[in-house]
């Protein structure tokens, strides 16, 4: 149950391995619609490691006392997240 915002998290576990490990979470909103975005990485069985650091915004809705994810949007690299930065600096600096 995801009563808390607190409980919500990205980390998978499947057979005792964790196959994707969250790393760190930002709050970016709060209320009966919360915007998370979450630091990650996923298990790569065929190298035995984890795999390089990548990021999810996710939104998730409360109903019935539960937060439930209504939408995500994954940037799936570092260059791609330097790229949305760039992109939203101008337009917040003016």
């Amino acid at each position: 149950m995801n009563e808390s915002i607190d409980d919500l998290t990205v980390e998978y576990e499947e057979n005792g391995q964790i196959l994707i490990k969250e790393l760190d979470k930002v709050v970016l909103s709060k209320g009966a619609w919360t915007t998370i975005l979450f630091r990650y990485q996923q298990w790569r069985p065929e190298s035995d490691d984890y795999g390089p650091d990548k990021y999810v915004i996710r939104r998730y809705k409360k109903s019935g006392g539960e937060y439930r994810q209504q939408s995500k949007f994954t940037i799936s690299s570092a260059d791609q997240a330097r790229k949305i930065v760039d992109a939203l600096l101008p337009w917040i600096e003016k």
